[in-house]
């Protein structure tokens, strides 16, 4: 068993072209977040990007802890599964979890416009997952997600045959409740998709908060609602992530800078 000093990952960076490093720069940054953010599941879940200019994609390996993933550590695989790049673990042979890859892969390969993927197992996201009624618009923030997506529970998704569904029920959304398992959300760029988890997890909050006080809820105007989320609208405000990721980044710096490394 190796400890802490001596688990150290020889960097990628001269084996990848620039913009393959800052991007896995980023999605490292953005697997700290998450863990800062009380939104990991141990070793499980993923959050994974497009590699620029290439039919393949980068996630975490199975086996490493969010708090633990730097830019060297990303294992670049293919829409097929397949390993293209892998680094070198110390004492051991990480691969990539079946379930990350059938899930990931069927956005990448389908969805062009789409950078990143990001999908969690977090209490207040499961809560809502069980919940007939869905996510409520009873917050200014949820109302955010007013037209999300659903993806009905078939059980571990490890089959091929659901990436297909998977997709359609995404439709054009760049959020879905996976139904009886967990969340999920999309960007364009790191920065957005993180944003949009960020706030989902914080609207599902609410919503089981809100839900646990046994008191009637205000019920805000159908007109209201759709109003609020037009707002949130790509075409009526600035991209989301763009102000906020580089001060996410800057707190990253001051904890812990290995996630650059």
């Amino acid at each position: 068993m190796l400890d802490a000093a001596e688990y150290r990952i020889p960097s990628m960076r001269h084996r990848v072209s620039p913009e393959e490093w800052q991007a896995r720069i980023d999605l490292a940054a953005c697997y700290r977040l998450v863990d800062l953010y009380h939104m990991s599941d141990l070793i499980a879940n993923h959050v994974s990007v497009r590699v620029p200019g290439e039919d393949t994609f980068l996630i975490n390996p199975y086996g490493m802890l969010y708090e633990e993933i730097s830019a060297s550590s990303l294992i670049k695989i293919d829409y097929d599964g397949n390993v293209v790049l892998k680094p070198e673990f110390p004492g051991t042979d990480y691969g990539v979890n079946r379930a990350g890859f059938v899930i990931h892969s069927a956005i990448h390969k389908a969805k062009h416009d789409i950078a990143c993927v990001a999908h969690t197992h977090t209490w207040p996201g499961m809560a809502v997952s069980t919940l007939e009624c869905g996510l409520l618009p009873n917050t200014q923030t949820s109302m955010r997600f007013a037209h999300i997506s659903y993806h009905d529970f078939s059980g571990v998704v490890l089959d091929l045959s659901e990436q297909e569904r998977l997709v359609r029920d995404l439709g054009d959304n760049n959020a879905m409740i996976l139904r009886n398992h967990g969340l999920l959300t999309v960007g364009t760029t790191i920065p957005e998709c993180f944003n949009a988890l960020h706030r989902l997890e914080l609207s599902c909050k609410t919503q089981i908060a809100a839900m646990s006080c046994n008191s009637p809820m205000i019920k805000v105007p159908d007109e209201v609602v759709e109003k609020t989320w037009l707002n949130y609208q790509p075409q009526t405000r600035r991209p989301f992530g763009l102000l906020d990721w580089p001060a996410l980044l800057r707190k990253l710096d001051r904890i812990d800078p290995s996630y650059r490394d």
